[in-house]
């Protein structure tokens, strides 16, 4: 059973999240602040958190960021009452996966949560299929029906991370970090440069994918149907 931790300080708008997971066929597991949230994380692993910003003892921030620290493949979803640009930037650069501002319809949340889940799944069959693109790790390579294109390595995993999780947004820092790494000294042009080159490769052939810039976000990658 796939199993959801909800953190906010509110109960009932725990127990409305609660609500409508369940219904999803998810198991819920409450917490009410931060801290209370990484204790029961140890005794019993979750599948993805919902998190609220605003709490007491331990916020969301540092929630975020201490969930990224202690668990790098698990799934954040991020509720808040901040909708201003520069809290998403924030949220982004901290490690959550997706973003929903109070109030918020559950309809809504329950599907991101479900959206996520698949995204995180795909991510770990080490192969992405885009229609009639397919992105192998295990070799390193792009298939276009009979092409196969041998990419540069950066290329390659920069690619391979914005196809893992379709319609999240990333800020140039998170992929510096998580594709050059913590101690790598150039700026933030480095990504810039790769996207071009992926489109330049790819936008040619195929229309499955498109890979949008998010004015003073970041980049996504958009699957089109």
């Amino acid at each position: 059973m796939t199993r959801v931790m909800v953190v906010d300080d509110d109960a009932d708008i725990r127990e409305l999240i609660r609500v409508y997971l369940v219904g999803e066929g998810l198991t819920v597991v409450q917490a009410s602040n931060g801290q209370e949230a990484l204790k029961k994380l140890e005794a019993t692993p979750a599948d993805l958190v919902v998190l609220d910003v605003m709490m007491p003892l331990m916020d969301g921030w540092e929630l975020c960021r201490e969930l990224r620290e202690r668990y790098n493949d698990l799934p954040l979803l991020m509720v808040t009452a901040k909708g201003e640009s520069v809290h998403k930037v924030k949220g982004f650069q901290l490690g959550t996966d997706d973003y929903l501002v109070k109030p918020f319809d559950p309809v809504e949340l329950a599907l991101r949560v479900k959206a996520l889940l698949k995204r995180y799944r795909i991510n770990a069959s080490q192969t992405i299929t885009l229609g009639d693109v397919i992105i192998d790790r295990s070799a390193f390579e792009v298939r276009l029906q009979e092409q196969r294109f041998a990419l540069p390595l950066k290329e390659f995993e920069l690619l391979y991370k914005l196809a893992s999780y379709p319609a999240q947004i990333f800020t140039r820092t998170q992929l510096i970090e998580q594709i050059w790494g913590m101690d790598y000294e150039g700026d933030e042009r480095t990504v810039d440069v790769h996207i071009k080159r992926l489109r330049e490769r790819f936008e040619p052939l195929t229309e499955e994918f498109h890979i949008a810039t998010i004015r003073g976000l970041g980049y996504r990658l958009e699957v089109r149907s």
